[in-house]
């Protein structure tokens, strides 16, 4: 079995996202996708993390058994907490879930405030990051936590479901607990510990080069990374280029041979699955405002972006801040949404239009300060993600940007960029595989300055107060 896996050069990359499990099989010498596969996970922002193995198992079904090399993107942060058997003690807590947006503020200042966090870990921890869960689970379940014995991130739990034994990681997923040092590149047990309240065993942390385990048929298994690290594997990202990614979360983020510390806390500073750095800025809010208006609306997304182009700029006078069920970028956990200018001559096609302005202008502020942060002029901007094929999207953004963007062809460049780590790890070379480039379109538009303007002033006309969820 082993030797006709070695005559066929394939490599499986996995993304296993919030919502779904996507797998890519991949020619490891041309990049080419041979086959693919997905499943469903379970909606909510609290879930069983067996119910992912499941999905690894439907979405790998006929492609697993093809495959020489196999690595697993996934989700950043989420908690996965297993007792003396290795079974989880509780539901798997996401990254967008923020119940633990107090836990955050008392680890902070903990460790001495968010310059001494940023210095410590490499971002001042929000509710997003890892060890502001594990301390929620201290506080509000204290049996759990006590059961606990060992915490990995989903990407470790869905590659150790095919290796088995100790499980392992890397540099880039781990970089976005809260308890690993992006200074010293290496785990900071007494964080995780003081985290939860008593010693855990973290995962064994493999670089992108090397193979990490073998599954029971040969099959070898490459560390993962987290979904934002495999999508700037795939992109290959340059120093200069910005890639916007547009999914159930907002990214923006960058390469950088520097460590990034910003003790303001709106850019993290995580490790990539590389030797570098990869700073972002994230909103929690993205695709999900899109959603929301479509089912406002009663249209689909492609009606809602018809909707909105056939509006002015401004959305005549109607702005969103579209901070639905809290933020991250700025940090306003208790957020909700807010809109301003509303009157009985607003239309429909306002209303679609507004919801893509307040998209694209969250977005901007978050490429803003990635650019302040890093001091590195903006190359390309790169934009993904699915709500990225929306036609209104690719016709906004750079007049909301202020540049040209670049978007992609449609593709799972998460699975892609870990099929490109799992050919890496097989080849053992100093540098991943040289893979073609995806197909992309640049777009141009010319700038609409007043539009970030007014989402500006409503923006920071709110900054002094958290309204609560069904506040008016």
């Amino acid at each position: 079995m082993a030797a006709a896996r070695n005559q066929t050069g394939l490599v499986l990359g996995v993304d296993s996202s919030t919502q779904s499990t996507k797998a890519l099989l991949v020619d490891a010498a041309t990049g080419q996708i041979v086959a693919q596969g997905s499943a469903r996970h379970p909606g909510g922002t609290s879930v069983d993390p067996l119910a992912w193995l499941d999905a690894f198992d439907r979405a790998t079904d006929g492609l697993l058994d093809r495959a020489d090399a196999v690595s697993v993107g996934g989700q950043q942060h989420g908690m996965v907490a297993l007792d003396a058997d290795d079974l989880p003690v509780h539901d798997a807590i996401l990254w967008n879930d923020t119940r633990s947006s107090a836990e955050a503020v008392d680890l902070v200042r903990e460790l001495g405030g968010p310059d001494a966090c940023a210095e410590a870990v490499g971002s001042v921890l929000v509710a997003s990051f890892t060890a502001t869960k594990l301390r929620w689970l201290r506080n509000h379940q204290p049996e759990a936590a006590a059961r606990t014995r060992r915490v990995l991130l989903p990407h470790d739990f869905v590659s150790r479901h095919l290796a088995g034994g100790e499980p392992f990681t890397d540099r880039g997923d781990a970089s976005g607990t809260g308890y690993f040092s992006t200074a010293d590149d290496a785990w900071r047990p007494d964080l995780a510990e003081s985290a939860l309240g008593h010693p855990v065993e973290l995962p064994r942390i493999v670089p992108s080069t090397q193979v990490a385990a073998m599954t029971a048929n040969g099959t070898a298994l490459a560390a993962g990374t987290g979904d934002n690290m495999a999508a700037a594997l795939a992109l290959d990202l340059g120093p200069g280029d910005i890639v916007v990614s547009i999914g159930t979360s907002g990214v923006a983020s960058t390469v950088s041979p520097y460590r990034i510390a910003d003790g303001t806390g709106t850019v993290t500073g995580f490790a990539d699955a590389r030797k570098g750095f990869l700073p972002m800025a994230t909103t929690m809010n993205a695709a999900r405002i899109l959603d929301l208006q479509a089912r406002l609306l009663a249209v689909d997304h492609e009606e809602l972006g018809r909707l909105a182009l056939a509006a002015p700029p401004g959305a005549n006078g109607l702005t969103l801040l579209p901070y639905y069920d809290g933020e991250r970028t700025p940090n306003r956990p208790g957020a909700s949404g807010t809109w301003a200018g509303l009157t009985s001559s607003t239309s429909r096609e306002d209303l679609a239009r507004a919801a893509f302005e307040a998209l694209l202008c969250s977005l901007a502020d978050a490429v803003d300060h990635l650019v302040a942060c890093t001091g590195v002029p903006p190359g390309r901007i790169l934009m993904v993600g699915g709500a990225a094929g929306n036609a209104a999207v690719r016709a906004l953004a750079p007049a909301i940007l202020g540049s040209p963007v670049t978007v992609p062809a449609p593709g799972e460049y998460v699975a892609l960029g870990a099929a490109r780590q799992a050919a890496w790890a097989l080849a053992g070379t100093p540098e991943p595989p040289a893979w073609d480039a995806a197909a992309a379109e640049t777009h141009d538009a010319p700038p609409t300055p007043l539009v970030r303007e007014a989402y500006a002033q409503l923006r920071d006309r709110t900054s002094d107060w958290t309204p609560t969820k069904g506040s008016s």
